[in-house]
């Protein structure tokens, strides 16, 4: 494996990385309620600047249409951007404040433009008593309902290039889970898809052969696995990871959100420590298989 390269400094909290149809790779900074993105000569652009300026998830993920999708927890709704439009304003693209939980956190959206939110179920960062998250469905029409339930702390997600499958990290169980996906969205057939002994999965990415690379913030490392749990690589580093994607031109960078990580106590730190690392990988992104 080549070695790793720093692509973007500055992040309070950085999370939720996308390589876009643009070209570029977008990230979310939870500390500054902004997504940045970074092109290839390492330029970085504020792309969405979100209101209500405290520390709260806004991850996010393109529809088929190259629109931006984006979680804004503090006021418990999908927020939708359109890139490059006349009108780049931020419009409610659907309500969750029906959907039970302590806060939303992850998205992933399908070919199909389904959209999948996660959340746990109780508020981490107030102290509350633990309790299952839950999976939610967007449609493409802006409803949104429950499709899975008692998820001891869903966070990352990817969805299989051919729309069947549904992965989730569940960081408190210690494992990946898998839901077959209907046509209508609906959510099927739960299993683990492997059991990651001591690893704590965060943000999850899937290549073409079917693994799925995991970030780590305890571990302080990103595993890429195959189905069953046996581990492929591994990539050790200097502060947490709480996310990682493949991108570049031919799909084999992949790009790992890391973080100075002290417990919660340093979640809301505004010290700008976080950063994109960078390195080359074997296998593609799935979609440029």
């Amino acid at each position: 494996m080549s070695s790793m390269q720093v692509v973007l400094s500055g992040l309070v909290f950085g999370e939720s990385p996308r390589w876009m149809p643009d070209g570029r790779l977008w990230v979310a900074d939870w500390g500054t309620r902004e997504i940045v993105s970074v092109d290839a000569k390492k330029e970085r652009n504020v792309e969405v600047k979100l209101p209500f300026p405290t520390f709260q998830p806004i991850c996010f993920d393109a529809l088929p249409d190259g629109d931006v999708v984006i979680v804004s927890a503090s006021d418990k709704q999908l927020l939708r951007h359109r890139p490059g439009g006349d009108d780049d304003t931020l419009t409610v693209y659907a309500d969750l404040k029906h959907i039970p939980g302590g806060g939303f956190n992850e998205i992933v959206v399908d070919g199909r433009g389904n959209a999948y939110v996660n959340g746990a179920g109780f508020n981490l960062m107030a102290g509350e008593p633990f309790k299952p998250g839950v999976i939610a469905l967007v449609t493409p029409d802006g409803r949104a309902r429950v499709v899975a339930d008692e998820v001891a702390f869903p966070n990352g997600m990817a969805v299989t290039g051919d729309n069947s499958t549904l992965i989730v990290a569940d960081s408190y169980g210690k494992h990946l889970l898998a839901f077959d996906i209907a046509p209508d969205g609906t959510l099927s057939h739960r299993r683990v898809w492997a059991d990651l002994g001591d690893g704590v999965p965060d943000g999850i990415c899937m290549d073409a052969d079917g693994a799925v690379w995991y970030a780590d913030v305890p571990n302080k490392r990103c595993t890429r696995v195959r189905e069953g749990g046996e581990v492929l690589q591994r990539v050790d580093l200097p502060a947490g990871a709480f996310a990682c994607m493949l991108g570049g031109d031919d799909g084999k960078t992949l790009f790992i959100v890391i973080r100075e990580w002290r417990g919660l106590q340093s979640a809301a730190d505004p010290t700008p420590s976080g950063q994109v690392l960078a390195i080359r990988v074997s296998s593609p992104g799935q979609w440029m298989s």
